[in-house]
């Protein structure tokens, strides 16, 4: 029996051509209840964090001084990019910089390298052994830079510091004669030598610490494969440890990158605010335009701290593209 199929009526298909379609239901507005909830959190880091930034820039782009805070001061003086192009146009700010950046590269270096060895030594120590040596090298990490420092400086100290007297006391077809009077805090290899041992000696434990965790997190089925393929502890490193932990690796890097830039205060007790622009780094830099000076130059301090920040910027958003390449935020 043939079958009969009965035609729609005119404008209750959609496939036809002028057919009418239903109505859609007109969606309702959705409250933004999320971004109410996060405003006073972002008012707040507002306030903290991108209102100091503005005053920066701000100030970088005006003459501003010491006679400008006064009362009924007049109003500062329009610079422009006066001072950047001073200060790109100085010899002294790219000696600086090129001080900042390979004291920074060997402090960074020996930090990841010194604190990757520990982690791996802790790993293989027994618990209880490893627990101990972790929470001695976290008093280290937790000690104040202040203190810190003047414990450095004092066993530097010429005349009487601990290192010398110790080097004056060894053979001199050893070390060599003069130790005693020596003054590590004059020229820049000496004063940067003892900042990186302070800067390294602090770090060091986080990264320690940092890679003993990761290393727990690793399967030991791993290491015994590339054991069985013949693999020895370096292979093994590069091989398992390092793919594994990359991701906390460039962490590490980033955040050690981005805290030796701003290394300031043991640079301060060690220099003991001498006027060597050759021992100054970029933070050290700032300090010495803005309040140090005679008379200050707030304008140009925050030209160079605009400089600085711009670098560590650069730092973190190249540390968030790999961290998108790799997948790692979601």
């Amino acid at each position: 029996m043939a079958q009969t199929i009965e035609a729609a009526p005119p404008g209750r298909t959609g496939g036809e051509p002028g057919a009418e379609r239903p109505p859609r239901a007109k969606r309702r507005p959705r409250l933004p209840a999320p971004y109410l909830l996060i405003a006073p959190a972002l008012i707040i880091l507002s306030g903290v964090l991108l209102w100091p930034i503005v005053q920066m820039v701000w100030y970088s782009l005006h003459g501003y001084s010491t006679r400008h805070l006064m009362p009924n001061a007049p109003a500062p003086e329009f610079k422009g990019l006066e001072h950047y192009q001073t200060l790109l146009s100085d010899p002294a700010f790219w000696r600086i910089l090129a001080n900042t950046v390979v004291v920074c590269v060997l402090m960074v270096g020996i930090t990841l390298a010194l604190g990757t060895l520990v982690g791996i030594l802790l790993h293989k120590l027994p618990k209880w052994f490893s627990t101990t040596v972790a929470i001695g090298m976290m008093l280290a990490w937790a000690t104040p830079a202040i203190s810190a420092s003047l414990v450095f400086r004092w066993l530097f100290m010429p005349g009487r510091g601990l290192v010398n007297v110790t080097l004056d006391r060894m053979p001199d077809w050893l070390v060599g004669s003069g130790w005693r009077d020596f003054n590590w805090f004059l020229e820049p290899v000496p004063l940067f030598s003892v900042l990186i041992m302070v800067i390294v000696w602090q770090a060091f434990p986080f990264v320690a610490v940092s890679v003993l965790a990761g290393l727990k997190s690793i399967p030991h089925e791993l290491y015994e494969a590339a054991k069985v393929d013949g693999a020895n502890g370096w292979r093994s490193f590069w091989s398992v440890t390092f793919p594994m932990l990359r991701p906390l690796f460039a962490l590490l890097l980033i955040l050690q990158i981005i805290w030796d830039l701003r290394v300031f205060t043991q640079l301060f007790i060690l220099a003991n605010s001498f006027q060597n622009k050759s021992v100054y780094l970029l933070s050290y830099y700032i300090y010495q335009q803005g309040f140090s000076a005679n008379p200050p130059n707030y304008g140009m301090g925050s030209a160079i701290a605009v400089v600085m920040t711009l670098m560590i910027l650069a730092v973190t958003a190249y540390y968030l593209r790999i961290m998108i390449r790799q997948g790692e935020t979601r």
